[in-house]
C-alpha cells in the first residue's frame, strides 16, 4: 500500500510541474477564495440546529455578575488557571513520553532464580552475555564483589537492550535487600551500583509460656521461632543455666517485633523486653539502644543483663566432669584435683572467649593439648584446653572480645573424648566456673539514664497491657 501511494503522488507532481508558474498561482488564489467563502456560509444542518448552540454552552458561560465585573473579558476566553492546567497537562504528557522512550531504550527485563551449583559466568551466559560483561560487573566499586557470593534462592534480574547490551542488573537478595547495577553514563565505561534497602513494617507481638518439659518445647508452643528462643536464652544466660537450672512450672513472657512488607510477614525482629521466672525468682530484661546506636539488654534499673564473663563458653551436650578437688583421674587412676569443668561436645564445636581480654598463650602444652589462655582485667585468667584446632591467626598479645570464637572442641592432650576443659582463675587461684560470682558488665551511662527510664516505663506498660488482655481472654475461654 505504501508503495502504491508513493507512485500516485509522484505522477501528480509531474503533471503540476508541466503548468507555467503564473497559471499555478492563479489557480491557487481562486481555490483559496472559494474555500474561504464556503467556510463562511452555514450548512443546512447548522441552520436547523442553530437554536441548540446556546443551550450547549450555557454551562460554560460566566454569570451576569462575572460579566458585569469583567466587561472586557470574552465569555469564551480561557482563565489563567485553565492555561496553567493545560500547560501542566502538556508537560506531564511530554515527561511520560520521555520516560517511556527512555525505558524502551534500556530494554526488557529477564529474571533468573539462582539454583544450587550456579555461578555468575553460567547465569550471564544464559542471557547471551560474555565474560567481558561479567568482568565489568564484578569490578563495580564497592558492590561488584558481592556477586562472587551469590546464593541459591536469590534472584538476578537482567535488562538488555535491542543490541543485546546489559544496561541494568538487579541482584535481589531478599524482599527487602537488593543491589542495583546500571551503565556508568558519567564515564561511559563499566557500571555503577547502589544498595536498595526497604524498611519493613514492625508490629509488636506478645507471647508467654509455662515450661513443662523444656524451654524449647514451651517456646514452640507459645509460637516463638527457634531464633527467638535462642535469643531469649542468651539474654538470661548469665543468670540462669538453661541446662541444669530449668524447672517445671518456670514461666516466661516476651514482647518482640514481627516484620511485615506489603502485608506479608517476612519474619521476626528484635526482642523488645522479656521476663523469666526461674525457681520463684523473676528476671526482667529491656532492650535499649543508646545515642551511639549500640543496643543491649538491661534490668528496669539500668543494670546490664550481661556479665563480664560468659557462664559457659561452649554449646555443650553434658558436663562430663565437674569441679572436684578430690577427683580420680580417668587416665592415670590416681587422685588428682580437677580444678575445672569439662563440657562434652561434638568435635569442632566452636569455643568462645568467656570475656574481653588478651591472649596470654595459644598453642600446645602437654596434658592440655591445644590450649588457649586469656588474661582479663582484675587479674582473672581463663583456660580452654584439649581443642582439636585453634582459630587461624590466633597469637599471643592479641585482643579478643566476649563471645569471639578462639578454638574448636577436640580431645588433644590427656583426654578420653571430645570436650572443653574450662578453668577460671582469680589471682592465680582456681575457682569453680559454675558457681563463681561473675562481675557485672558496664551499666547504663548516666547521660542515657533519663531516656532509658522513659523507654523502660513505656515497654513495661505495654507488657502489662498485653498480659492483662491475655489473661482476660483466657478467663473468658474457660467460662
Amino acid at each position: 500500500m505504501k508503495k502504491a501511494i508513493l507512485k500516485g503522488a509522484s505522477k501528480t507532481n509531474m503533471r503540476l510541474k508541466q503548468f507555467p508558474k503564473r497559471h499555478l498561482l492563479l489557480a491557487s488564489s481562486v481555490a483559496f477564495s472559494i474555500v474561504g467563502v464556503m467556510a463562511m456560509l452555514p450548512s443546512a444542518n447548522v441552520e436547523a440546529k442553530r437554536s441548540e448552540i446556546p443551550t450547549t454552552i450555557d454551562a460554560f458561560l460566566p454569570t451576569s455578575d462575572d460579566v458585569t465585573s469583567k466587561p472586557n473579558q470574552s465569555p469564551f476566553s480561557h482563565t489563567e488557571s485553565d492555561k496553567e492546567e493545560a500547560l501542566a497537562r502538556a508537560k506531564a504528557i511530554a515527561a511520560a513520553k520521555a520516560t517511556l522512550d527512555f525505558e524502551n531504550k534500556l530494554g526488557n527485563w529477564q529474571s533468573v532464580k539462582i539454583q544450587s551449583g550456579d555461578n555468575l559466568s553460567m547465569l550471564f551466559q544464559s542471557q547471551g552475555l560474555g565474560a567481558s560483561v561479567v568482568y565489568q560487573i564484578s569490578q563495580t566499586p564497592k558492590y561488584g564483589s558481592k556477586l562472587a557470593d551469590i546464593r541459591p534462592g536469590a534472584t538476578l534480574e537482567f535488562r538488555t537492550n535491542a543490541d543485546g547490551d546489559l544496561t541494568q542488573l538487579r541482584y535481589v537478595q531478599s524482599r527487602l535487600e537488593s543491589i542495583f547495577f546500571s551503565k556508568n553514563d558519567e564515564t561511559g565505561e563499566g557500571y555503577k551500583a547502589e544498595a536498595i534497602i526497604m524498611a519493613p513494617d514492625l508490629r509488636p507481638t506478645y507471647a508467654s509460656g509455662t515450661i513443662e518439659n523444656s524451654l524449647f518445647l514451651a517456646s514452640q508452643k507459645a509460637g516463638l521461632s527457634q531464633r527467638l528462643t535462642m535469643e531469649l536464652a542468651t539474654i538470661f544466660g548469665w543468670d540462669i543455666d538453661f541446662v541444669q537450672d530449668i524447672r517445671e512450672g518456670d514461666t516466661f513472657s516476651v514482647l518482640y517485633e514481627e516484620k511485615y512488607f506489603e502485608g506479608e510477614k517476612l519474619g521476626d525482629g528484635n526482642i523488645l523486653a522479656a521476663t523469666f521466672t526461674n525457681r520463684g525468682e523473676t528476671y526482667t530484661a529491656i532492650r535499649y539502644t543508646d545515642s551511639e546506636g549500640d543496643s543491649n539488654f538491661y534490668t528496669p534499673k539500668g543494670k546490664s543483663m550481661k556479665k563480664a564473663f560468659l557462664r559457659i563458653p561452649v554449646d555443650f551436650t553434658r558436663i562430663s566432669s565437674k569441679f572436684n578437688p578430690n577427683r580420680l583421674h580417668p587416665i592415670f587412676k590416681t587422685k588428682r584435683p580437677h580444678r575445672a569443668v569439662d563440657y562434652a561436645a561434638p568435635t569442632n564445636t566452636p569455643i568462645k572467649a568467656a570475656g574481653d581480654g588478651r591472649i596470654q598463650f595459644a598453642g600446645w602444652q602437654n596434658g592440655y593439648g591445644n590450649v588457649v589462655f586469656i588474661e582479663h582485667p582484675n587479674n582473672i585468667v581463663t583456660v580452654y584446653a584439649h581443642a582439636n584446632k585453634l582459630r587461624p591467626g590466633l597469637k599471643k598479645g592479641q585482643r579478643v572480645r566476649q563471645g569471639e570464637v578462639i578454638s574448636y572442641v577436640g580431645q588433644t592432650g590427656w583426654a578420653t573424648g571430645p570436650h572443653l576443659h574450662y578453668e577460671f582463675r582469680v589471682d592465680g587461684v582456681h575457682r569453680n566456673p559454675i558457681t563463681v560470682k561473675l562481675p557485672d558488665a558496664t551499666p547504663i551511662a548516666k547521660k542515657e539514664m533519663d531516656n532509658f527510664k522513659k523507654r523502660a516505663e513505656l515497654i513495661m506498660a505495654s507488657m502489662e497491657r498485653y498480659e492483662g488482655t491475655l489473661l482476660a481472654g483466657n478467663k473468658a475461654t474457660n467460662k
